[in-house]
C-alpha cells in the first residue's frame, strides 16, 4: 500500500476516550462539535467515535457542515448555530437539523421554511451574554423572545436549545464567566414563564467542562478537548489524549558544506559540514511558514529543528554530520502527543503565535488521513 506524503493519524480510540473525560468532569451530557471538518480531523469519523462514546449530539457552525453528516447516514440530533441571508433553511428543517438562531430576521426565514413544508421547525437561541459575537444582542431580546413564543405556542417550531458562549472560559475564575452564566439563565427564565422553556440549555465549551462544572446545565459544548487538546494549558491536560499524529516523509537526504545557504533567501547557512534532509511537506499543507528556522520534528527518537525557510511543498532539516543514521524514505514525526518526546501542536502554535485550533483546522493540502479504529 502507497502511503502519502503528508499523513494524519487520526485515532478514534482517543475521540471516544476524551468524550467520556468530559463527561465525568462536567457532569453532564456532552455536545461534540466537529465543525470546520472535526477541527481537521474529518468531521464524519469524529462524530461517529463521539456518538459510540455516549455524546449526546453533534454541534457544527452551518447547514451544509449538518447536511453532510446527514448525508453520511448519522440520524442523531445535529445543531447548528452559524447563518447567513443566503443559508438554506428548508433542507435544515427537511433533515430535522436544529437551527439555533440569534436573530428575528433568521427565525423569520426559518418560519418560512417550515411552512413551505407543512412542519415543525427544531430551534434554538442563542443570547449573546458578553461575548460580543454573534447571539440575540440585549436590545433586540424581547423582539425574539416574543417572536419564539407566538411560534412555538402554534408549533411552527420546536424551541429545543437556549445557549450562550463565554468570553473567558479559559480563564476559569474570570467573574464574566458567573455573569454569562447568569445572563441565560435570565433569559431561560422568561421563556419558561411565557410557557415555553426550552428542553436543553448549554453555557460552557471545552474550558469551562472541564473546570467549571457548576455552569454545565444541562450539557455541554466540547470542540477542542474533545481532540485531546487542553484548552487551559497552565491547568495540565485533564487526561485527555491528542487524536492527530501528523507525519511526513523524507524525500533526499544530502550533504552540504560549511557556509551553503538553506532555503529561499539563504536566511540559514551551515556553519559546518553537515547533512540536511528535505522533508516533504509546506505551508500549503498547514506547516506554518512563521515559525521558519524554529519548527522542529521528530526523526528516530530525537527532535531535529527546520533551518531556513518553509516552502510551500518542503522544508529542511539539519540531521548533523553524521546524518543521525535518517534515510530518504524515512518518516517524520511532525506533531503528535507529546508522549515520547516528540512536539505537539501547542509546540507549533506557540512558536507560529498562534494557538494549536489553527494548527490543527489549518493541516490540508495534500494530507491524507488515516485512522486508528
Amino acid at each position: 500500500m502507497t502511503v502519502a506524503a503528508v499523513e494524519a493519524v487520526v485515532d478514534l480510540a482517543a475521540i471516544a476516550h476524551n468524550v467520556g473525560v468530559l463527561r465525568a468532569r462536567s457532569g453532564t451530557d456532552v455536545l461534540a462539535v466537529v465543525k470546520a471538518d472535526g477541527y481537521g480531523h474529518g468531521a464524519v469519523p469524529v462524530a461517529r467515535a463521539a456518538l459510540r462514546a455516549g455524546a449526546a449530539g453533534i454541534g457544527v457552525a452551518t447547514v451544509d457542515e449538518a447536511m453532510a453528516l446527514r448525508a453520511a447516514g448519522i440520524e442523531d440530533p445535529l445543531i447548528c448555530w452559524l447563518h447567513t441571508p443566503a443559508t438554506d433553511f428548508v433542507a435544515a428543517v427537511r433533515a430535522d437539523v436544529e437551527v439555533v438562531v440569534s436573530t428575528a430576521r433568521q427565525l423569520a426565514a426559518v418560519v418560512d421554511a417550515a411552512d413551505t413544508l407543512r412542519s415543525t421547525a427544531t430551534v434554538g437561541v442563542k443570547v449573546d451574554t458578553g461575548l460580543g459575537r454573534s447571539g440575540v444582542a440585549g436590545d433586540e431580546w424581547s423582539d425574539l423572545r416574543d417572536a419564539l413564543v407566538k411560534y412555538a405556542s402554534s408549533e411552527v417550531i420546536s424551541l429545543r436549545t437556549a445557549m450562550t458562549h463565554l468570553a473567558r472560559g479559559d480563564e476559569p475564575d474570570h467573574p464574566l464567566n458567573d455573569r454569562q452564566a447568569a445572563g441565560l439563565d435570565d433569559r431561560v427564565e422568561e421563556l419558561r414563564r411565557a410557557g415555553v422553556p426550552p428542553d436543553v440549555v448549554h453555557v460552557s465549551n471545552s474550558a469551562a467542562a472541564l473546570t467549571r462544572p457548576d455552569l454545565s446545565r444541562h450539557m455541554v459544548r466540547a470542540g477542542i478537548a474533545i481532540y485531546g487538546r487542553t484548552p487551559v494549558p497552565e491547568c495540565g491536560d485533564f487526561g485527555l489524549i491528542p487524536a492527530m499524529t501528523l507525519t511526513a516523509e523524507i524525500t533526499q537526504v544530502k550533504r552540504v558544506a560549511a557556509g551553503q545557504g538553506i532555503s529561499y533567501n539563504h536566511t540559514w547557512s551551515a556553519p559546518r559540514d553537515t547533512v540536511i534532509g528535505v522533508v516533504a511537506c509546506g505551508y500549503a499543507d498547514g506547516v506554518p511558514r512563521a515559525a521558519s528556522g524554529r519548527l522542529e520534528i521528530w526523526i528516530g527518537g530525537r527532535r531535529h529543528r527546520n533551518i531556513g525557510r518553509i516552502c510551500m511543498d518542503q522544508f529542511v532539516v539539519d540531521l548533523g554530520p553524521d546524518g543521525s543514521g535518517v534515510a530518504e524514505g524515512d518518516r517524520v514525526v511532525l506533531f503528535g502527543t507529546g508522549g515520547q518526546g516528540e512536539p505537539t501542536a501547542l509546540d507549533w502554535a506557540r512558536l507560529a503565535g498562534t494557538i494549536d485550533y489553527e494548527i490543527l483546522t489549518g493541516i490540508r493540502g495534500r494530507r491524507v488521513r488515516r485512522y486508528l479504529r
